[in-house]
């Protein structure tokens, strides 16, 4: 059985997005390490999850892009999570509306992890039904004041690993 990892960016204070704001970091904290960082760990995923709002924001960004990010995300099968959306325009999409039963699915699939990207409300859905076996966040050095929390709730977690990045970025895995 395949993991699912959620992998986030987050600011100190804990959110991972602003009221009325783009999605999206700024630029200034991706440096070459950061981004070798995150194009290895995306390049390991057997599948990219995500919910709709995420998936509406990331498939038009990344179909275009020419970032080193774009290849493991454009290359890699995606599972988008709703109940509204009947089929995805990214290539190699496949949509779930019952979050349970397709996460169950997904992860008895062989193949690399299953990487979820995810807004707030997805994250917390996940940690929520008990479904993320690893979290991959990525602490950026900025604070928000006020957001979308990552956690909707306690949740108690394991540090595994602890990675320093130059402008000041820190990766953190956790075990669940």
């Amino acid at each position: 059985m395949r993991p699912l990892i959620l992998k986030m960016e987050m600011t100190v204070d804990g959110f991972v997005g602003q009221p009325d704001e783009e999605p999206g970091w700024p630029v200034e904290y991706f440096d070459d390490e950061l981004t070798a960082y995150m194009v290895d760990l995306l390049s390991t995923a057997g599948v990219h999850a995500m919910g709709r709002v995420s998936y509406e924001g990331m498939a038009p960004h990344w179909m275009t892009s020419t970032e080193p990010i774009a290849a493991p995300m454009n290359d890699i099968p995606k599972a988008v999570f709703s109940r509204t959306l009947e089929r995805g325009e990214w290539p190699e999409t496949t949509v779930y509306s019952d979050l349970e039963a397709g996460i169950a699915e997904l992860k008895a699939q062989d193949g690399g992890p299953v990487i979820a990207h995810a807004g707030a409300g997805f994250a917390q859905q996940l940690t929520r039904l008990g479904l993320i076996d690893e979290y991959r966040l990525t602490v950026h050095p900025l604070a928000f004041g006020d957001g979308f929390p990552l956690f909707g709730g306690p949740v108690g977690l394991q540090l595994q690993d602890v990675r320093r990045f130059p402008r000041g970025s820190v990766a953190y895995t956790y075990t669940a």
